[in-house]
């Protein structure tokens, strides 16, 4: 997918802040981070080169003058149902010739796997699950 994504101008891993910010608009910098279960720093990072880059919008949150919203720029609408394709197409081919129970079984071992990531993420990081 990187290989893919490069194509469009994105650099390792910054096409997964701009899928959250295309289905989240007005996310801020904390549930951005919360929601990819990464790091304050990093998601700052990145969304300051997505923003000089022009694939993101940042606003100041009119009820919170601390905090900025984001949001998606025109360019960023314009490949994201690419990434969604590129994404399901990945999907597809991790999935072949799998059987429906086989699947199935995946789903619940990833979502298992989640879970345990999530509690020790919640309590490293100190936020409230």
């Amino acid at each position: 997918m990187e290989v893919k994504f490069k194509e469009l101008n994105l650099q390792k891993g910054q096409f997964i802040y701009i899928t959250r910010i295309c289905e989240n608009p007005g996310i801020n910098l904390i549930q951005l981070s919360i929601l990819l279960k990464v790091d304050k720093t990093t998601t700052t990072k990145v969304i300051q080169k997505l923003i000089k880059e022009d694939f993101v919008l940042k606003s100041r949150d009119n009820y919170d003058k601390r905090s900025y919203q984001l949001y998606p720029t025109s360019k960023s609408l314009e490949i994201y149902e690419e990434i969604i394709k590129e994404e399901n197409r990945t999907i597809e081919l991790c999935f072949k010739d799998f059987n429906d129970e086989q699947k199935k079984l995946v789903y619940e071992l990833i979502k298992k796997m989640r879970e345990n990531v999530e509690t020790d993420w919640y309590k490293l990081k100190n936020y409230k699950a």
